[in-house]
């Protein structure tokens, strides 16, 4: 089986977008390719190149999903709850439609489609949230909180990930949004698992995506 993670940025910015994939090996994850900087093409072109390999999970960091009407949708609010708790801040789970995320949003929703574009039945796609997952996982949260700015942290949070199972992922000068593709593949693997840390189930047709850590 492959796990793909991506962390996604807005359309207009897709040099931050980065891509992971892994091959399960029994207990373990085998990091096999990565793309930095990955737009809707090269996605395409990753998902047409593994498509009739095996199954594979695809984890993605970015909503699938809008409250008709705008506003959090119930997972949103479950979530939130769930990182307050365990000390993130409120604003690490944003509403969808808010100014910042609509790019997102819109390009999480358009990846998706692609997704089922491709065609393949042999395609399993998660929305993840990798700082949830981190952090609800049992990682430092204090390093998950400086991972955009702090290249320590950022490696810390590698190791915690190669410690969960992740092999390969070490990498000399990795950016915040590499470390967050790992961790969408994680929680995308234990989704598939059925040992998501938390979950949320798709409610079709206006949320028709599982939402795990």
């Amino acid at each position: 089986m492959k796990i793909i993670g991506m962390d996604l940025s807005g359309p207009s910015n897709t040099d931050e977008t980065v891509c992971v994939v892994f091959e399960e090996q029994g207990a373990l994850l085998r990091l096999v390719d990565f793309i930095d900087g990955a737009t809707d093409r090269d996605i395409v072109a990753m998902l047409a190149a593994v498509e009739h390999c095996e199954p594979v999970v695809i984890g993605l960091d970015a909503p699938l999903s809008y409250n008709p009407g705008g506003g959090d949708r119930p997972s949103d609010k479950d979530l939130r709850q769930a990182i307050i708790k365990a000390g993130l801040h409120s604003g690490s789970v944003m509403t969808p439609t808010m100014t910042r995320m609509a790019y997102l949003t819109l390009r999480g929703m358009g990846i998706a489609r692609l997704v089922a574009a491709v065609g393949s039945t042999m395609f399993r796609v998660v929305e993840v949230h990798p700082g949830g997952a981190m952090v609800l996982g049992g990682a430092d949260i204090e390093a998950v909180k400086a991972m955009k700015t702090d290249g320590v942290a950022r490696q810390s949070l590698l190791a915690w990930l190669a410690g969960e199972g992740l092999q390969g992922v070490a990498r000399d000068h990795a950016t915040d949004h590499y470390v967050a593709a790992c961790a969408c593949a994680l929680a995308a693997w234990k989704w598939s698992r059925g040992r998501s840390v938390w979950y949320w189930p798709a409610c079709a047709p206006y949320h028709p995506y599982d939402f795990a850590c």
